[in-house]
């Protein structure tokens, strides 16, 4: 596989992620047991959020871009859709916090949501 196809499929993979840490909780809706990769997925993406941090699929992509000899995003879907929402020119340490508390926020209201639904039901499973 070329070099670049694999540095793009690492942001999709990211962007995948990134929505799955989102939004997640929408799938622990549906099926509970998705908690048990959605949970450590929000603390890990809360985390990078609050601490400043970059994602390891973030180097991983730029080595792969730099490897194929690319320095600027050309354009495609993936370089002119997907990088920018993850990676945006302006985006301020104030912005990361409030990203970090936006996914924890949203996500505690669907957990919360997801618990007064059981207590209900006096279903565990």
């Amino acid at each position: 596989m070329e070099v670049i196809l694999l540095a793009d499929l690492v942001v999709v993979i990211h962007g995948t992620f990134v929505l799955f840490v989102a939004l997640g909780g929408l799938l622990v809706l549906w099926k509970r047991r998705w908690a048990w990769l959605h949970v450590p997925a929000l603390f890990w993406g809360a985390w990078i959020e609050f601490s400043g941090g970059i994602c390891p699929l973030t180097p991983l992509e730029n080595w792969l871009r730099a490897r194929a000899g690319r320095t600027v995003y050309r354009g495609d879907f993936i370089d002119h859709i997907l990088v920018p929402l993850l990676y945006p020119a302006d985006l301020t340490r104030e912005f990361q916090i409030i990203l970090g508390v936006s996914v924890i926020l949203i996500n505690a209201g669907l957990y919360a949501f997801l618990w007064r639904r059981i207590r209900r039901e006096g279903n565990p499973g």
